[in-house]
């Protein structure tokens, strides 16, 4: 089978999508990456369908430039707006189908969860796709607008977190769900906070364990082509406005993977 050592691109708002892209990295320790976070702006969850499909439209524009293989659309928000398809013959993942698909096979109940930004929830994407998959799963949502602004903060330790876990959190036990989806990629920086209230009984899903299953498949199959060169792997992280915050929180989030460069682009 051919190598093909050109990038997966990788692309969210802000620091979310870095959960994502460790997963990648870890699961698939050959390949070369490339970050596209958008965080001049930051957030997407609060904009309109509209402004949302325009920006990620233009973020795809962007990384097919970079001549990627791959793009994964790291953030529900803009997954909402932008399905599974091919741009120009690159495949473009997005994390709603292979999230729901992981809780639909995990849940036991058929009772699940979904946590997400108010742009996410308010699509109804996640319901849509988890009742094709099962159409008598019954489906719990909660937008949780406050969540993102806690993992930009870095904030995933403190008390007060804790507590505005539990009040968006509370409704959704309420209802005896067995799964829960973190419909955000920012919400796996706040997975110890999250877990600490649902407790052991219930499952979380996390959309980068989700994408990766899903991107293995396409490497079986042939449509991506792995990259088989022995020179080291690089991984890439640009950024659309320059933080020395980000920088410092991407360092925590990816470890134990390590970036080889920081960059800011204009796109």
């Amino acid at each position: 089978m051919p190598s093909d050592a050109r990038p997966i691109g990788v692309f969210d708002s802000g620091i979310g999508g870095l959960t994502v892209l460790k997963e990648l990295a870890l699961q698939f320790p050959q390949e070369n990456f490339l970050y596209l976070g958008d965080t001049a702006r930051l957030p997407y969850g609060s904009k309109s369908p509209g402004t949302i499909r325009r920006y990620s439209e233009q973020n795809i524009q962007f990384l097919e430039k970079q001549n990627v293989k791959a793009i994964v659309i790291a953030c529900n928000s803009a997954s909402t707006q932008v399905p599974e398809s091919e741009f120009d013959g690159l495949p473009i993942y997005n994390v709603i189908t292979p999230g729901s698909q992981k809780a639909v096979e995990t849940s036991m109940a058929g009772r699940i969860g979904v946590l997400g930004t108010r742009a996410t929830i308010n699509s109804q994407a996640y319901t849509k796709k988890i009742l094709q998959f099962n159409p008598k799963a019954q489906v719990f949502d909660q937008a949780c607008p406050l969540f993102v602004p806690l993992a930009e903060e870095g904030w995933d330790s403190d008390p007060v977190t804790n507590l505005i876990v539990f009040r968006y959190l509370n409704p959704l036990l309420q209802n005896h769900i067995d799964t829960l989806i973190l419909g955000c990629t920012h919400y796996p920086i706040l997975k110890n906070s999250i877990a600490r209230v649902t407790g052991s009984s219930i499952e979380l899903v996390d959309s980068g364990e989700a994408i990766a299953q899903w991107i293995e498949k396409d490497f079986s199959t042939g449509r991506l082509h792995r990259r088989e060169d022995k020179t080291p792997r690089r991984i890439d992280v640009t950024t659309t406005d320059s933080s020395a915050h980000f920088s410092e929180m991407a360092i925590r989030i990816l470890k134990p993977v390590k970036a080889d460069e920081f960059r800011t682009v204009d796109i």
